[in-house]
């Protein structure tokens, strides 16, 4: 296979990976969210109200379940981006620069994997399409440089 078929098989493919990737991320974010605030997972729960914790899991699992069902995926992703970043710098920053001295691996595959999902948007799967269609908005479509390829 050539590099020009290969980059056209793959480009045609591009939106069903985006939207994989979408539902596991959500499903592993909400999942997160879950264990904070209900304790399910061989995890303790978080007390209500108890600051930043326990509002960090409801936000984890409602932005979770939003970027997971693809209902309004980029502002959820964009508000889960900003909560793993402010979890980063605030609970694991100060125990060392680099994610694997300081335990913060997973809030910083998150806050970029989410910010992907800011950019390129929710890929396949996503039910914002369906309820896009039913309003009569437009989905938008790549750059035109992109789609010249």
């Amino acid at each position: 296979m050539t590099t020009s078929r290969l980059d056209d098989w793959l480009m045609t493919r591009r939106p069903l990976v985006l939207g994989l990737f979408r539902i596991v991320l959500g499903l592993l974010f909400a999942s997160e969210g879950a264990a904070t605030v209900f304790g399910v997972l061989d995890r303790e729960a978080s007390p209500a109200g108890d600051w930043p914790f326990w509002y960090a899991g409801v936000i984890e699992l409602v932005c979770g379940a939003l970027v997971l069902l693809g209902l309004a995926p980029r502002a959820a992703a964009f508000l889960c981006s900003g909560i793993m970043a402010f979890a980063y710098f605030t609970e694991h920053q100060q125990d060392g620069l680099f994610p694997l001295q300081n335990g913060g691996l997973a809030p910083v595959l998150f806050c970029w994997g989410f910010l992907l999902v800011v950019f390129f948007g929710p890929g396949a799967f996503a039910l914002e399409r369906l309820v896009g269609r039913e309003r009569g908005t437009r989905t938008v479509t790549a750059p035109v440089a992109e789609r010249s390829r």
